[in-house]
């Protein structure tokens, strides 16, 4: 089969590119927010990481295969590798500012102000890294699923439940990433693989330690 006969082959369910676009421009807008002791780079350097990926995104349906969405979504690993590094770094920024002190921990709204940025910057980052690395990203899960699988959701360990050809989509992922900082456990989604397991053990870690000493903080301040 031919570069450009594989590159048109249709997909079992075309999925919309704008859900991803929308989140990548929510953590856009987060990172914009972020207080400056978050911060370790000036404030343009991350949004201008995340305009090529927004870039990357938009040039190329997820949906489709070839050479060039292969390096595409390489480059986009890459750019989201980066978003979610600088989420770890910003997370242990602050846990630096609640033990030492700093103008962000002066005030209980601004300090929940600023878990509450860097909680959600952890939700789109794993989310979006998640929706690009399970089953071999986008394009491969339109076309085959692999027979082993990273991430097990429901409908695949029960088909009868789904659709005919159902296969998860970026909503499925956030959902998994939402879940994943808000109950530090796998809930129904399975991680199978051993970088499912590590990504989601480390979400959870980074989540409980921005929503526990964050609120532990805020409360004493309020008290």
């Amino acid at each position: 089969m031919s570069t450009s006969d594989e590159d048109t082959i249709p997909p079992a369910r075309l999925e919309s590119r704008w859900p991803i676009v929308a989140a990548v421009l929510v953590v856009m807008a987060l990172t914009v927010l972020r207080p400056p002791e978050m911060r370790l780079a000036p404030r343009w350097s991350l949004p201008a990481v995340e305009v090529v990926l927004l870039a990357v995104l938009v040039a190329r349906h997820p949906a489709r295969i070839g050479p060039r969405a292969a390096l595409l979504r390489a480059i986009a690993i890459v750019l989201v590798g980066i978003v979610m590094a600088d989420t770890l770094v910003t997370t242990v920024r602050l846990l630096y500012v609640l033990i030492h002190g700093g103008q962000t921990t002066t005030s209980a709204d601004a300090l929940l102000a600023a878990g509450a940025i860097v909680w959600g910057s952890n939700v789109l980052a794993f989310g979006l890294f998640y929706w690009l690395v399970d089953g071999g990203g986008a394009a491969a899960r339109a076309h085959h699923m692999p027979p082993a699988l990273d991430l097990a959701f429901p409908q695949q360990i029960s088909p009868e439940i789904a659709p005919r050809g159902w296969r998860p989509q970026f909503l499925d992922y956030l959902y998994l990433g939402l879940t994943a900082s808000t109950a530090f456990s796998p809930t129904d989604v399975m991680p199978l693989a051993p970088w499912a397991k590590l990504a989601m053990a480390t979400q959870s870690l980074v989540s409980l330690a921005v929503l526990g000493l964050v609120v532990a903080r805020a409360v004493n301040i309020l008290t």
